[in-house]
């Protein structure tokens, strides 16, 4: 057993502080990644202070981890030492499902493994990226391609999949209008990549306080949603909209901004119940949808996408002592984009 160093909750109420954690023996096919960045998710958030049902503690969160591999197992096949490699939400599943084998292990049948928060093979609690190493299947380690910052490149294995699978699925391009609501973490990388794919995008906001920010990041156009006459100039416009913010919104209006077949896909998740008014939906055969985030491959596919376009997520880097002031400054949107844990300062 490995001892490293982390950060972690040990209770719903009560500041993150340091620990020591067990990383397990690597296996045959393990690699041991010595972490370098790690992202803040506003999931971490939820789950160290149990908002979305009660967390197991102590729990050491994060499911953004960009390093190098330091070992491998026996049987390693995929990586080697010094690679560039990430790690996202999942860490492994049971690789037989139907799910699975199409390569969308994030809804595999038996209940994928988070990387925090879920009890392994091993029938112990995973411990998630606020730490120094962590030991991972090969299958679920990601390359991250050079071109791409490990700093910037850590928000992209939640942020960056987590809004590159709906604009995928659902096929944002070129003659496509897409909007995207809210312009934070998840926000602003879905404009970045619906940009990159050679969309239309517009930004769908409280206020404008941002506009500049959101043309600059590849916006096409920028609207306040305060002003009730941003939903009768825009609708019935957009192909896609893509909600990223995790508070309730007025589901109706936002439906009513889609043109005929389009869809609103939720990937923000608020902690209470959002509902709708199936009118909204039928009148001209509107769809509301949820994604999660991608499979292990499309995973690995956005990475390579982001490398080719040049595309990190805008960060701050802070140190580990400073976790706590993080998680106020997301509630309160005070970060432009993604706070990310510099894990030489956990040593």
């Amino acid at each position: 057993m490995l001892t490293v160093n982390a950060y972690s909750a040990t209770a719903a109420n009560k500041p993150l502080g340091p620990a020591t954690i067990q990383r397990r023996d690597l296996g045959p096919h393990d690699v041991l990644i010595e972490i370098k960045f790690c992202g803040i998710c506003h999931s971490d958030i939820h789950h160290t202070r149990s908002e979305w049902g009660s967390a197991p503690y102590p729990i050491v969160p994060g499911h953004e981890i960009a390093g190098l591999v330091a070992q491998v197992g026996s049987k390693v096949t995929r990586h080697a030492v010094g690679d560039r490699v990430g790690v996202g939400c999942l860490v492994d599943s049971c690789g037989e499902c139907t799910s699975c084998r199409k390569g969308e292990e994030q809804h595999c049948l038996k209940g994928s493994t988070l990387t925090y928060g879920s009890i392994g093979k091993d029938g112990q609690l995973t411990q998630g990226g606020y730490s120094t190493h962590i030991v991972v299947t090969e299958d679920f380690v990601l390359k991250i391609p050079e071109g791409i910052g490990l700093d910037a490149a850590a928000p992209l294995l939640c942020a960056g999949i987590t809004t590159y699978a709906p604009l995928r699925h659902w096929g944002a391009g070129p003659g496509k209008k897409v909007a995207v609501v809210g312009l934070g973490g998840l926000g602003h990388m879905a404009v970045k990549l619906a940009h990159a794919m050679g969309a239309e995008v517009t930004v769908l906001s409280q206020s404008l306080n941002k506009k500049e920010d959101g043309l600059r990041l590849g916006a096409d156009h920028y609207y306040a949603t305060k002003d009730l006459e941003t939903f009768k100039k825009l609708a019935g416009t957009f192909d896609l909209i893509v909600n990223t913010v995790s508070a309730k919104i007025d589901l109706d209006a936002y439906l009513s901004l889609l043109a005929l077949d389009g869809a609103l896909v939720n990937v923000g998740a608020p902690a209470q119940p959002l509902s709708v008014n199936v009118f909204s939906l039928i009148l001209t055969r509107r769809s509301f949808a949820g994604s999660l985030i991608g499979g292990i491959r499309q995973t690995q596919e956005m990475l390579n996408f982001c490398a080719r376009h040049r595309i990190g997520a805008d960060i701050e880097v802070i140190p580990a002592s400073k976790i706590n002031e993080a998680y106020e400054r997301v509630i309160s949107s005070d970060v432009r984009y993604r706070f990310v844990i510099d894990a030489a300062t956990l040593k």
